[in-house]
């Protein structure tokens, strides 16, 4: 019997696929469906979009496994699906170590220990050995022979199995949300967002084949979101359009570059890159200092810059050495002209604070631009010069319309070569400093040049108090403001539909990106290229950077996407998110929570450079990121928005919709304000899921970043009831452990693969349905609670009732092989250690893990505890690598623990158990507490041990050997 008074994704969500699927998708870089189209922070992945889409729209049974096996089958998660999503063959050697010994014997030889295939394989023969091998790989394993879930042809799944369960006829994904909403709600499901950012939350619902409303505040947000649904989302004749005048779009500009003759060399040479630097005087001897944070150029080949001082001028030049030593390479590292923010001059050999030198505050030497300022002048504290150049060599321009269009690989056609700028390099940048001049006024005058004033906030005083640039266009130097200028009046002489004006901006903003005096040049990148802009949510200031030519523009400028046609009602608005009037079935919304992303800053740099085509593509529209409307920061005033925003979306919901609302905090203070403020809404929680994923640390970062997000559903509240804070303890505490149980028998029978963050998750769940499942709770001022500050020490109620759900999971967190009673004993780090050793018995070593379980015990500093951080590499210290380190600590130093850590090391230096024993007696001698703890030192000695046979663990081989013979010293001592 079906109930559609629930949906599966309050009864139960497969979360460890989820989000090893949404892993797989993020781990696509610019292959990902969205982001082809340009720039957003946040975008959260399509797969989870589509599970949440999937999970709220299916009915449940009586049959749990049933329901989700089907689920598992329509997101295309099961083992057939995944066996047909499978494009990748799997090499020999990999055949053999995952199919059975049968098969092996009948199909493999062994030649000088390895595995060789006997004779000649059938077509049938091959493909069983490829599905046997398949099908015994884990799951991660699987995801690296397969194409993404959401690229899987609705074809692959068993729709006789899905109708079968569902009583529906599908044949489609579009048909399946065709017939189930038509069950649920009758008539065609509407999915929401008034946050949409870059739109995956209504992107994957209508290719779903659900009718979407999206809005957001800020202009390019509403640009992103129209453009995924209008242009990713078109169809296939106008998807040709689009193409076609993408195409011609850039074969003009080029054209109207190469008729500048600014790019090519008297040699035929095509420029790729052009590397600027900052110059400054030195205050002590009076020199003109190139700002080069390091000397080396190239790491690949071996290029470094050599500084030539001109001492009638006090100024440098420049000299390119390629192919240097290793030496000279680690020499010029270590001598570039500034260092942690100082000048450390070439010619006096004195350091002064780059600070010092251009003041701060009051006493600041950096003068405003002007708005028809573009270069700086010659008295400026900050001046630039070009200082090199990476010039690949090709035959004629037919060559070169060639590799262009080839997306910018260069063996076949020429090789490539760094040079210090010539005199006719340095003429055609005059040239271009003219030309610029030249059409400065009626570039700004028609809204090809932005002419918007920078307006200081968080993200954005930087640029003035560092540079003194004070309009958005002096973040781009002559060349960069020649190449986007003409780009963006040749979008406004062709573009003639709303399409045309759309592919034009975000083609505009990728240009902004890839090449503004904020792109860092790559001394580490094989290739020779710039950063982006945006490498971090920041608007970072540099002190040389890299400048694209048109020609290497194209490679990262063009738009790259693939047709995804989407039949569905869809509407793109800018609204503010209190005041929309539609309504929606389901809302799916990731708020902009406590200013994880300054959203509306960050914006402004691509905003300055749409206002003119933006308003001719949508004159309904505004030009302006609204940063005054935002929701941002804490505290009552963004509260009080927040309620109003969720108070309105609940308004403009049916009585039987839901809302999916994502967020990432992990504190229990933040748990408690955002229930509060959803309780405050008139919704009530009836289930939340953690979706994680964990990449490597790329870039600026350093550390380990984790990625999770955190989908919590809500229902319209319904209850009139008031109930004493006293009597929900109880029934919290049962309701923990009623959702903790069924997690277990699921985790034992059906192997979901749940760590200790959802159990977690799973006990702040049952609280708080609890707690919204009620109108009222006595004695609690909800809008008092809200108001004060989240810093605030006292804890508000909601904040204890969530901490007494984290208590009765924390004592259900006891790894089988110890006992309650020990567990219980236990500090809060002892438990980490502990969970640590658990996960690595089981060979996770994902921080994401480490960082659930530190959570779980409310720890905030472990690293000590680690003996390895890197990303997937990740575990605690074994006793040797203790030693006799942080015995002092108050916290883990001086717990039972950390004692037997000691005493196993002092048993492995000594080879001899005995010697732990004794350190363990002269440790707990007072009171005869030796013998107190010997029971619980054994117990934990003997999990400690169980290491010894895990071949994952080398480290601990030999002190879980010892730890083992330190457990049987201290059994005998009764002796």
């Amino acid at each position: 019997m079906l109930d559609y008074s629930k949906s599966f994704i309050e009864e139960q969500f497969p979360v460890s696929k989820i989000s090893k699927e949404s892993y797989k998708e993020r781990k696509s870089g610019a292959d990902q469906t969205l982001t082809g189209l340009g720039k957003w922070w946040g975008r959260k992945p399509l797969v989870m979009v589509r599970a949440i889409i999937i999970g709220a729209l299916l009915p449940v049974s009586d049959d749990y496994k049933k329901d989700r096996d089907v689920f598992l089958e329509i997101m295309g998660m099961s083992n057939n699906c995944l066996l047909r999503r499978k494009i990748k063959q799997i090499t020999i050697k990999e055949i053999y170590k995952n199919i059975s010994e049968a098969d092996q014997q009948k199909y493999f030889n062994i030649i000088n220990d390895s595995p060789k295939i006997k004779g000649r394989l059938s077509a049938n023969d091959k493909k069983y050995l490829q599905e046997m091998a398949f099908l015994n790989l884990s799951y991660d394993d699987k995801l690296t022979y397969c194409i993404r879930s959401e690229q899987m042809s609705d074809e692959n799944i068993n729709w006789h199995f899905v109708n079968a369960h569902l009583e529906t006829n599908a044949h489609s994904i579009e048909t399946l949300v065709n017939e189930l909403s038509i069950k649920r709600y009758r008539k065609n499901v509407v999915v929401g967002d008034c946050f949409a950012g870059g739109g995956s939350n209504v992107f994957e619902p209508a290719r779903m084949g659900c009718d979407v409303r999206a809005s957001d505040l800020n202009p390019i947000a509403g640009l992103l979101t129209w453009s995924d649904l209008n242009l990713i989302g078109s169809t296939p004749d106008n998807y040709n359009k689009i193409t076609e005048f993408q195409n011609l779009l850039f074969d003009t500009v080029v054209d109207k570059i190469d008729k500048l003759e600014v790019e090519d060399n008297e040699n035929g040479d095509i420029a790729k890159f052009y590397v600027y630097c900052n110059e400054i005087i030195c205050p002590e001897c009076g020199y003109k200092v190139p700002l080069l944070p390091t000397l080396v150029f190239n790491v690949d080949n071996k290029s470094i810059i050599e500084l030539i001082e001109e001492p009638e001028t006090k100024t440098y030049n420049f000299k390119m050495l390629m192919n240097v030593s290793e030496e000279e390479l680690k020499q010029a590292d270590k001598k570039g002209t500034v260092s942690d923010a100082a000048l450390n001059c070439p010619h006096c050999r004195k350091s002064t604070s780059i600070l010092a030198i251009r003041g701060g505050g009051d006493s600041t030497k950096i003068r405003d631009w002007d708005i028809k300022d573009f270069i700086p002048k010659d008295n400026d504290v900050f001046t630039e010069r070009l200082y090199a150049i990476k010039y690949i060599t090709l035959k004629d321009k037919k060559q070169r319309e060639v590799f262009r269009k080839k997306t910018g690989i260069d063996k076949p056609f020429g090789d490539t070569y760094y040079a210090i700028p010539t005199e006719n390099d340095l003429k055609r940048e005059k040239k271009i400093i003219e030309y610029v001049n030249s059409h400065f006024d009626e570039w700004q005058k028609r809204g090809y040049l932005p002419i918007a004033e920078i307006e200081n906030g968080e993200k954005t005083i930087e640029l003035e108090r560092s540079r003194g640039w004070k309009y958005w266009h002096q973040l781009f130097n002559p060349r960069q403001l020649m190449m986007i200028g003409i780009m963006a009046e040749t979008i406004s002489q062709l573009a003639d539909t709303k399409e045309k004006y759309a592919i034009g901006m975000l083609i505009l903003h990728k240009c902004c990106d890839s090449n503004s005096k904020l792109c860092r040049w790559r001394t580490n990148s094989r290739q020779g290229i710039t950063e982006n802009t945006y490498y971090n949510q920041a608007l970072n200031t540099l002190y040389n950077y890299g400048v694209r030519s048109s020609f290497s523009l194209y490679t990262v400028a063009n738009l790259n996407f693939v047709n995804y046609p989407i039949k569905s009602n869809k509407t793109v608005v800018l609204e503010d998110a209190k005041l929309i009037d539609y309504n929606c079935n389901i809302w799916i919304t990731d708020p902009p929570y406590a200013d994880a992303v300054n959203y509306s800053e960050l914006s402004e740099f691509f905003i300055a450079w749409d206002r003119t085509l933006l308003l001719k593509a949508f004159p309904e529209w505004y030009v302006d990121s609204k940063r005054a409307l935002a929701i941002k920061g804490t505290g009552k005033s963004f509260n009080e928005s927040m309620v109003a925003v969720y108070s309105n979306l609940t308004k403009h919901m049916t009585d039987n919709g839901m809302q999916i609302v994502m967020f990432t905090h992990q504190d229990t203070k933040v748990w408690a304000e955002l229930s509060m403020i959803l309780w405050s809404a008139g919704l009530r929680v009836t289930a939340a899921w953690c979706i994680a994923t964990e990449t490597d640390a790329v870039g600026i970062k350093q550390g380990n970043y984790v990625k999770g997000t955190v989908l919590m559903i809500l229902k319209k509240q319904s209850s009139e009831e008031t109930i004493f804070k006293d009597e929900l303890y109880e029934e919290i505490r049962d309701s923990v452990k009623e959702q903790i149980d069924s997690m277990r028998e699921l985790d034992k029978n059906d192997n979901p693969d749940f760590t200790d963050g959802d159990y977690l998750l799973a006990a702040y769940v049952a609280a708080l349905k609890v707690l919204t499942s009620y109108k009222n709770i006595a004695g609690l001022d909800v809008q008092y609670e809200l108001q004060k500050a989240r810093n605030n020490p006292e804890n508000s109620p909601v904040t204890q009732l969530i901490n007494i759900a984290r208590k009765e999971a924390n004592d259900y967190l006891v790894p089988s092989e110890i006992s309650t009673s020990v567990w219980k004993k236990l500090t809060a780090e002892e438990r980490f250690y502990i969970k640590g050793i658990e996960l690595e018995l089981k060979g996770n070593k994902q921080m994401s893990s480490y960082q659930e379980i530190a959570r779980v015990f409310g720890i905030r500093d472990y690293t000590a505890m680690l003996a390895n951080t890197k990303a997937n590499c990740v575990r605690v210290k074994n006793a040797s690598e203790y030693k006799s380190s942080a015995m002092n600590d108050e916290k883990f130093g001086s717990s039972l623990i950390r004692n037997i850590l000691m005493a196993i090391y002092v048993s492995v230096r000594d080879e001899n158990a005995l010697s732990g024993r004794n350190y363990l007696k002269s440790k707990f001698e007072e009171n005869n507490q030796y013998w107190k703890y010997r029971n619980d030192i054994m117990e934990l000695l003997d999990y400690l041990g169980k290491a010894k046979e895990k071949e994952n663990m080398p480290k601990w081989k030999n002190d879980s050997e010892y730890a083992l013979m330190l457990r049987e010293a201290l059994r005998n001592d009764s002796i």
